[in-house]
Parts: C-alpha cells; sequence; structure tokens
C-alpha cells in the first residue's frame, strides 16, 4: 500500500484527487494540509511514501516546504502538482528535492502512473515540462557558445521569470504603472504588486529602474 499525503490550498481541488486516488487498490491517503506549513508535522506524523504537494500557497509554497523536508528527511519522495509550465518552476522544484512535477492539466490515468513511478523509486516530469527545460537548455548553451551574455534579438527570461512577469516586465519597460499594467493584463493591482515584487526579487535588483536597465542591457525586452 502507498501512503500518500496531499498539500494544496485549494480544498475542492484536494478532494477530486483523492476521489481519483482512493480508486486505486494499492493507494491510500493518509493525510491532507492547505500549507506548506503543515507538511513537516503531518510528513513525521504519517510517514508517508509519497507527498503530492502544489507549488503555490499562502504561507510557505510548495518549493520551501519540499526543501525544508528533504533537509531533515532526505529520503522523502515529494512531487509537484502545479498548473505552471515554465521551467524557472521547474528548475527551483527540481533543486529543492523534489522527484517529479505533475500538471494540474493531466487526466486519471496519468496520475496515478506517474506516483507509482515516483513510489518506486523513479522520478517523472511531465512531457511538456520536459520539453521546455530541453529549449531553455540548448537556448542558454547557444548563448554561452556566443561568448557574450548580451544579445541582439529579443530573448524572453524564461530561465528566470515566469511568463506573466516577463509580461509584466515589459509594460514596466514601456513606462506603465501597476495599474495601467493590471488593466492590460487583466489582473489586479495587488497582482501586479507582487509580481513586481517578485521580479526584482529574482533579478537580484533594489527598484523597477534596475530592473528596467538589466532587462534591457540583456536584451530581455523591447524598447519601444
Amino acid at each position: 500500500m502507498t501512503k500518500i499525503i496531499i498539500i494544496d490550498d485549494h480544498q475542492l481541488f484536494r478532494e477530486g484527487v483523492k476521489r481519483i486516488l482512493d480508486f486505486e487498490d494499492s493507494f491510500e491517503v493518509v493525510a491532507e494540509g492547505d500549507d506548506g506549513t503543515d507538511l513537516i508535522q503531518l510528513y513525521e506524523e504519517y510517514q508517508p511514501d509519497v507527498v503530492l504537494m502544489d507549488i503555490n500557497m499562502p504561507q510557505k509554497n510548495g518549493v520551501e516546504a519540499t526543501a525544508e523536508l528533504i533537509e531533515g528527511h532526505p529520503n522523502a519522495k515529494v512531487m509537484i502538482l502545479s498548473i505552471h509550465d515554465d521551467e524557472s518552476y521547474v528548475s527551483h522544484a527540481l533543486k529543492s528535492g523534489a522527484l517529479g512535477y505533475m500538471l494540474k492539466e493531466m487526466d486519471a490515468d496519468e496520475i496515478v502512473d506517474a506516483i507509482k513511478i515516483v513510489a518506486a523509486g523513479g522520478s517523472y516530469l511531465h512531457p511538456k515540462v520536459t520539453r521546455n527545460l530541453v529549449a531553455e537548455y540548448r537556448r542558454l548553451s547557444e548563448r554561452e557558445n556566443k561568448g557574450s551574455f548580451h544579445q541582439t534579438e529579443i530573448r524572453r527570461p524564461f530561465h528566470l521569470l515566469t511568463k506573466r512577469e516577463c509580461e509584466v516586465l515589459q509594460l514596466l519597460t514601456d513606462g506603465q504603472s501597476n495599474r495601467a499594467i493590471g488593466e492590460t493584463l487583466f489582473i489586479s493591482e495587488k497582482t501586479v504588486k507582487n509580481h513586481v515584487s517578485s521580479i526584482l526579487q529574482k533579478m537580484n535588483v533594489n527598484d523597477r529602474t534596475q530592473a528596467v536597465v538589466t532587462a534591457i542591457k540583456n536584451g530581455w525586452v523591447e524598447v519601444r
């Protein structure tokens, strides 16, 4: 029997995954949590064979929770189950110690098969994720071979930022305010602020101006 813990802040999604897994005779969902902060306590209490975990959660995200768990329990088997197929998300998840990266668009049979692979000691990446990682690796290799970090063509920094963050970075370069960016992308101003904060942190810069200058120098945005 493969014991499984599900960590996801969306209750309806958790329940849906649990129903899928309950149909598999060799699976048993032994516990559920709604944030990465729950992981250590639940893991130590239930000693699961596999942890299924969302990557975006309000207090502690899946990457942080995975890294913390692996530090204390290096043999733990964590699978990320996410809506994001961006290589930046995948890279961070794998670096934290996750053995699998599934997409929430997967059907029931694919989820079951992926869990069985990881439970047996293997690793699993969704095919779409694998393609993106390979494409990013090739792009970075080509850039290194040219011997220059600066680029003459626009190449979005998907190795560093998510697709949405790249869109926000471009609009920052265009001189748009947070409110204007929100209206352009049909998201709230608060969400824009969160994206900007994430961009500054990932680019290791202090403010929007530094982010824009760095992006222009590296050919990540259009100057229009």
